[in-house]
């Protein structure tokens, strides 16, 4: 059931869709009274209807906000706040476990104030794909995948019960069991619906835009298909759930122009990893991109989705699409009930969000503008998505850095108990991975075809490249198969893996011990090419430095030649099984040839049968038995799943946020510092504070598991905080690793912490610019707070962790234009004290008082950026789940 506002502007109507009467609000009626909205972007026009949805009366959402946000297109900028509420929330399990231990934690913490425990309870539709999961521990073989899910679940089967227990303890609650598909894909595939229906309070039938948030940053790609959705830390999707508005300025919109076509053997790969960098360089960081022109036409709905999946690469909110034929045609094909496409069709047409080709372009904020045929065959790399490179100039990038960053020459060294040495620039993990591109049938065709030359040349990759297949839905194994490529692949090491995204978000796997002790004894360094969105150092792999993102036909090139070194156009990728030296241009498909296989291989069939009972899971699913309770029995003694100490000692009424004195700082950092730093990710080591903590619990190092497949408990999740192994704290100089210093005495950052912690000292985090960047780890904000962290002070944010640890009761202030940690001359001696803190307003200016190690002091002005009155309201209710659940238990 639907929730509606008031409707005092009588937009609220009725149209007619095939044998049913389904009532919506109209854009049309509203621009009869508060002025035309016709040339208002599509991405503002879904938060219009939103609104007008939920107007009631001015408690959240008045006519001053519907009228502020029309008058946006006389001065498109950054505007008046605005409380939005999506349909629904998309969850994956590394991001989805806290999520649900939070909602039973606050059962605990309502039942103790006295509240009713149903009222903690999902609102709107959640999903939760478990997709985060499988790692490739086995590859290049037939029985890959089934042994990597067999490994899957004897490390997992403790989260895997607690999840399915919130699958049957709550309301609105659905949970995608593993090797189904990634979450992304999934929604794309199968749970959206580009317009939303549900019954509201008297039993009508109400249409609405299709719109989401998700605990993982790409679930920006559903923009491909018209549904306005983006990635919001956990803490913020738990609040959606339960009710709570998205608060939020209304934003800046980019639009981003495409005219022409992609020429001949250029893939939708390199379209985004080309636009990705060109966003980055304009600066889109908290605004919406949309996308628009007649360059459009050209563009299947998959290439829409890849770059609307790569939002949080370039830094946007979003990167929106409205809707046309592409996007009905691509919900026939996988299998979407011909009566919803028909609503589809009806409501985007009248109310303004289908695409008109010729219609005046709508107002933005900023444009941009790329003619298709320029594009050119690329890559990303070796350490950001937006450092794009053009294919022949791989090798020239990656030599510069040897001689500029590594500073070392390239060697070779021999591989012990191998015939085959490796050396610099050798390509270790080749993966075909990730929703970014595993979505898209093209590239993956594409790729199948380059296999399926290659294979029939006698190509083999080079010995020492770890291979892998994991796509991001089950019906890409049936048409691979069906277009009988799929064994071509397997033929040169690219089994299928598992389904799910592996490689891309460190779930790469062990390599080879012989390999990984060449590499590691004699400092080289080693590349991974992987058709994934992340290539930040430390996250695929910690033996591998440089890291390249490329389209999947690309990646299985690379896996031939098995090196970045040379030249990849000009020099032999290998030679074939008669003598002859093969070039990339010898395997590489035209596009005819992708097409004619794409249009064989698949059918809306497919994607009916693969969907028809989503919700069943393999028999390793079904053999998990648990009921569904009010509150859960915690586990004595469990190291995945604990009750976190978020609601200890708290009382209805919160008690005045204390200021912040004499705060010590922990780390001081550089620029470009994101989640995968600060957020616990990957493998866990023995001899840190969480590997000590696990031992010290009689878990085997061999039972570590990750840090993201822990996220449950807060104990092993607090200690990783920070603990990245390529995080350079500027306070113990020379020293990579989450190290920090407390007086001279260096130690890990979580000792640190807690020696500052014993003592009552509050700490302080200090940074450069695009603090945050990176995945929408909620435990980035999470060990922060847990860690004893009051304040961050960075020269800028990256938009969801900002609202990350405003949500989690942590000061974000940022340094005035001018100013930053080095001409302050901040230093890990000095002490910072903010007074006023329980009085702050939002984005005011505030006072930062520094004590230096002799006793001086001086003072700078800061930005608060608590940026909205509701962010205020959570900040000094110690974080949102503690307003919301004082909210619920009144």
């Amino acid at each position: 059931m639907t929730q509606v506002g008031q409707d005092t502007l009588g937009t609220r109507s009725t149209m007619q869709v095939g044998d049913k009467e389904i009532a919506y609000y109209s854009l049309k009626k509203a621009s009869e009274k508060l002025g035309d909205v016709s040339r208002l972007p599509f991405s503002m026009k879904v938060l219009l209807e939103n609104l007008l949805r939920f107007e009631d009366g001015g408690f959240t959402v008045g006519q001053e906000h519907i009228q502020a946000l029309v008058d946006w297109q006389n001065n498109p900028v950054t505007g008046n706040e605005i409380q939005y509420r999506p349909a629904r929330v998309l969850l994956q399990d590394f991001t989805g476990v806290p999520c649900v231990v939070d909602l039973a934690a606050m059962r605990d913490a309502i039942n103790k104030l006295g509240g009713d425990t149903s009222k903690i309870n999902p609102l709107v539709p959640v999903n939760l794909v478990i997709d985060h999961s499988v790692m490739v521990d086995e590859f290049g073989h037939p029985r890959a995948a089934e042994e990597n899910v067999e490994i899957e679940y004897q490390r997992n089967m403790e989260r895997y019960d607690f999840l399915k227990w919130g699958s049957k303890s709550l309301n609105n609650f659905s949970a995608v069991p593993p090797g189904t598909g990634i979450c992304h894909q999934v929604n794309l595939e199968y749970i959206a619906q580009s317009v939303w229906t549900s019954e509201d309070q008297d039993g009508n039938l109400v249409a609405y835009p299709d719109t989401c948030v998700g605990t993982d940053s790409h679930t920006t790609m559903v923009n491909g298909l018209g549904v306005l959705g983006w990635g919001v830390g956990g803490i913020e999707a738990e609040a959606a759930m339960l009710g709570q508005p998205v608060s939020m300025l209304i934003p800046e919109v980019v639009g981003f122009k495409f005219t022409g076509e992609l020429k001949e053997g250029v893939t939708a790969t390199d379209l985004v990893l080309t636009c990705t960098s060109m966003l980055r360089k304009h600066g889109v960081v908290g605004r919406f991109v949309e996308y628009y022109g007649p360059g459009l036409a050209s563009l299947s709905l998959a290439d829409r989705a890849t770059l609307a999946n790569m939002a949080p690469e370039y830094g946007a909110t979003c990167g929106f699409f409205g809707i046309d034929d592409k996007t009905l045609d691509y919900l026939r094909l996988t299998g979407r009930d011909e009566a919803q496409i028909d609503l589809v069709e009806a409501y985007a047409k009248e109310q303004g969000f289908w695409i008109e080709p010729g219609a005046a372009d709508p107002v933005f904020s900023s444009t941009l503008e790329l003619d298709l045929s320029t594009v050119v065959p690329s890559l990303a790399g070796p350490k950001r998505p937006q450092d794009w490179v053009s294919l022949p100039d791989v090798d020239e990038v990656f030599n510069n850095d040897m001689e500029k960053v590594y500073k070392k020459t390239a060697t070779r060294v021999p591989v012990e108990g191998k015939s085959f040495d490796i050396g610099d620039g050798d390509v270790v993990i080749a993966a075909i991975t990730s929703c970014t591109n595993t979505s898209n049938p093209s590239v993956l065709v594409a790729a199948g075809l380059v296999a399926k030359k290659a294979d029939e040349l006698g190509l083999k990759p080079k010995p020492w490249v770890k291979t892998s297949l994991a796509p991001g839905s089950q019906v890409v194994t049936d048409y691979l198969n069906k277009a009988g490529l799929q064994q071509h692949l397997d033929n040169i090491g690219f089994n299928l893996v598992g389904y799910g995204c592996t490689t891309c978000i460190g779930n790469s796997g062990p390599l080879a011990e012989p390999i990984s002790k060449a590499i590691n004894e004699n400092g080289l360094v080693a590349s991974a090419v992987i058709s994934g969105n992340r290539n930040f150092e430390g996250r695929v792999s910690p033996d591998v430095r440089a890291n390249f993102l490329a389209s999947p036909p690309l990646v299985v090139a690379y896996a031939l030649k098995g090196t970045v070194v040379t030249d990849f156009v000009d020099t032999p990728i290998g030679t074939s099984k008669d003598g002859q030296d093969v070039y990339l241009r010898d395997i590489w498909p035209t596009n005819n040839e992708i097409a004619e296989t794409m249009a064989t291989c698949m059918d809306r069939a497919m994607f009916q049968a693969r969907y028809a009972d989503v919700y069943r899971g393999d028999t390793h699913w079904q053999s998990i038995h648990v009921t569904g309770s009010d509150t859960y029995s915690w586990r004595a003694g469990s190291t995945y799943v604990a009750n976190p100490p978020y609601f200890e000692g708290m009382e209805m009424t919160p008690a005045p946020v204390s200021d912040i004195i004499e705060a010590k700082p922990l780390l001081i950092l550089g620029d470009s510092i994101t989640t995968d730093h600060i957020s616990p990710a990957g493998s866990i080591k023995a001899d840190s504070p969480a590997g000590v903590w696990l031992q010290e619990h009689q878990v085997a190092k061999a039972d570590f598991n990750s840090y993201g497949a822990r996220r449950g408990h807060h104990e092993v999740m607090m200690r990783g905080t920070f603990a990245n192994i390529r995080i350079k704290n500027e306070m113990v100089p020379g020293i990579e690793g989450g190290m920090s210093r407390y007086g001279e005495q260096v130690g890990a950052v979580y000792d640190v912490a807690m020696k500052h912690k014993a003592e009552g000292t509050p700490m302080i985090v200090i940074a450069g610019k695009e603090y945050g960047t990176g995945s929408s780890r909620d435990w980035a904000a999470k060990g922060t707070n847990l860690l004893g962290v009051r304040v961050v002070i960075v020269e800028s944010f990256e938009r969801i962790h900002r609202s990350n640890l405003v949500g989690m009761g942590v000061l974000p202030l940022q340094f005035k234009a001018g100013q930053d940690r080095q001409t302050l001359g901040l230093t890990g001696d000095d002490s910072f004290t903010i007074r006023g803190v329980a009085d702050l307003k939002p984005q005011q200016d505030v006072e930062v008082e520094v004590t230096r190690k002799d006793g001086s002091t001086f003072t700078f002005t800061a930005l608060c950026r608590i940026d909205t009155a509701n962010e205020v309201e959570y900040f000094m209710n110690g974080g949102i789940l503690q307003y919301v659940l004082r909210k619920l238990a009144a």
